[in-house]
């Protein structure tokens, strides 16, 4: 008959895997710490107690790295909210087209630091403010931009970029553009081709487009738009 009382070898595996189904099992074998020896990567050994300071040290500077990069997002957050806010406030106290499109611009150049700014608006005659097209010339130039009813972004065609910035196209590496629907468009640019990657950064100019589509209405009388 076997004597089932007689504890069965155990192996490195089997020892691993209880003390990871029990980690509090040192707390009440005390004596077993000082005994206890691990493999330092330099070939020494440190004790259990030493050894767990060190990952949790390590661990802890981890954490900490983290938590500064996600305050700083948040930072990042706030001040791109607070320009935000300001242009919509100044869109919603426009009382003019010449007005809107000053807010808009002059916004995006100097308070959000945008170098390549494109705000088109389509009328069949040129208007007293900004750029005008009418709406079949863009879309004869850029019409597959425009199908899109969401921000679109990344790199485009040479001929896209000099309907869009003029000139200036030359030096633009990456675009987001967002469509104002029967409006016209909106625009920008950075020379750096990683800059506006596909979805990247195009939340504010969402939300921007989002409030002309409710402010041009109001000053649609100049701006006769083509079906």
């Amino acid at each position: 008959m076997t004597d089932t009382s007689i504890p069965t070898a155990l192996d490195a595996a089997t020892v691993a895997e209880y003390l990871r189904q029990h980690p509090e099992f040192f707390v009440d074998q005390d004596e077993l710490i000082p005994e206890l020896r691990i493999p330092h990567q330099r070939g020494t050994s440190v004790s259990l107690v030493e050894r767990q300071v060190k990952l949790l040290r390590e661990r802890n500077i981890e954490m900490r790295h983290r938590l500064t990069e996600l305050m700083d997002v948040a930072r990042d957050n706030d001040r791109l909210f607070e320009k935000t806010r300001r242009l919509v406030l100044d869109l919603l106290d426009a009382g003019s087209i010449e007005e809107v499109v000053s807010a808009v611009e002059d916004n995006l150049r100097h308070e959000f630091k945008v170098p390549f700014v494109s705000f088109i608006l389509y009328s069949e005659s040129p208007t007293s403010v900004g750029r005008s097209v009418a709406q079949t010339e863009a879309q004869q130039a850029i019409g597959n931009l425009l199908a899109s009813s969401k921000p679109i972004c990344g790199a485009l065609r040479p001929h896209e970029l000099e309907f869009l910035f003029g000139e200036q196209g030359k030096q633009v590496g990456s675009t987001a553009l967002v469509t104002l629907k029967q409006h016209g468009l909106i625009a920008v640019g950075s020379s750096d081709p990683q800059h506006y990657k596909s979805t990247v950064g195009t939340l504010f100019l969402n939300y921007i487009a989002e409030v002309l589509l409710r402010v041009l209405p109001g000053f649609s009388t100049p701006l006769r738009s083509v079906r």
